[in-house]
């Protein structure tokens, strides 16, 4: 494979960002030969400032008339399933938003049509290859901070949706909430570093509004050797948080507000790890682009997003007494 023919479906926050500071910055592999966006004023200003990139309202227009190699979809989650087996029918390698779908049967139905495709199906997750994840596990893994015990996950909001991030489908129940636009993000970094989560035992708070996302939650998850997971989250907090802290036999891991990483023996005694952005692996499309040259790289594919997908299910589904999670 030469340049690598990519388009784009869906041109929101997730979609611009990804073509303008990650596409357009591996101008030797990629080129983005097209784009679709159902926002008609959307599409028109990218028509402007992107005058050699062609644009469609329609996907499957999109699919039907450019000869593509790499598809990456930043559409709202409902809509994932249909634009991904469409992509997957023509053979065509995919590059998919978090979550992968909007049900459990949506995930498994992709992820079976990926394999069988036997093309490239990868998840735009980004947080294991962040440089401050990649420390915390480094420090892990040479017992700094002794044997762990248990792991704290705080997600915390003055508002919900972020003011960066408002839009409709990202409020709502159906789609959005903070669990599945951001717990998603750790609970696939807790299962990296961990391993599987096999238990789930929630307790998550809505608004009058039957359609509306969560206002809190609170859960105790466990791993496959018996260690708990405690998640707290709200959208009443003063300010944002959103933090993971490790305990160990000698002391704590935490990784505050997505990258800042911290390291003591008690929680307020912590002082600051020196991280570089060099340590870190970013961005995903760059192992993408390797992936499809056959270099080495890391991938997280559809069976890590189905592997996520089980746990926030369960979390925002809560069941008396928890929910084991067969991962099959």
């Amino acid at each position: 494979m030469n340049t690598i023919k990519t388009a784009a479906v869906g041109l929101g926050v997730m979609g611009q960002n990804m073509i303008h500071n990650n596409l357009y910055k591996y101008p030797d592999d990629i080129v983005l030969v097209a784009v679709c966006e159902s926002n008609k004023n959307t599409l028109r200003a990218f028509a402007e400032s992107n005058p050699d990139v062609r644009t469609y309202s329609d996907y499957r227009e999109l699919l039907d008339n450019e000869k593509v190699d790499l598809l990456y979809i930043a559409v709202p989650p409902s809509k994932h399933h249909e634009v991904v087996h469409a992509a997957l029918r023509k053979q065509i390698h995919v590059f998919c938003e978090k979550p992968l779908a909007n049900s459990l049967e949506e995930a498994k139905s992709m992820l079976d049509a990926a394999v069988q495709a036997e093309v490239l199906h990868a998840m735009h997750f980004m947080m294991p290859l962040f440089p401050g994840s990649l420390k915390l596990q480094k420090l892990v893994e040479e017992g700094a901070i002794g044997l762990v015990t248990s792991i704290d996950l705080i997600l915390q909001f003055p508002q919900w949706p972020r003011a960066w991030q408002n839009n409709p489908w990202i409020a709502s129940k159906h789609e959005g909430g903070f669990l599945l636009e951001v717990g998603i993000h750790w609970i696939h970094l807790i299962q990296t570093i961990f391993g599987p989560i096999t238990h789930v035992q929630s307790n998550v708070s809505y608004p009058a509004d039957a359609q509306a996302s969560e206002v809190e939650a609170e859960a105790t998850l466990t791993l496959h050797n018996g260690m708990k997971i405690h998640l707290t989250g709200t959208t009443r907090a003063e300010k944002e948080r959103v933090s993971m802290v490790v305990h160990g036999d000698k002391g704590k891991l935490a990784l505050e507000n997505w990258s800042n990483l911290f390291m003591g023996e008690a929680e307020d005694a912590l002082q600051a790890v020196p991280v570089q952005d060099a340590d870190g692996q970013l961005p995903v499309i760059g192992h993408v682009i390797r992936r499809l040259r056959g270099q080495q790289s890391t991938i997280f594919d559809f069976n890590d997003g189905y592997r996520a997908q089980l746990i926030l299910e369960a979390l925002r589904n809560p069941v008396t007494g928890g929910v084991f999670i067969h991962l099959t």
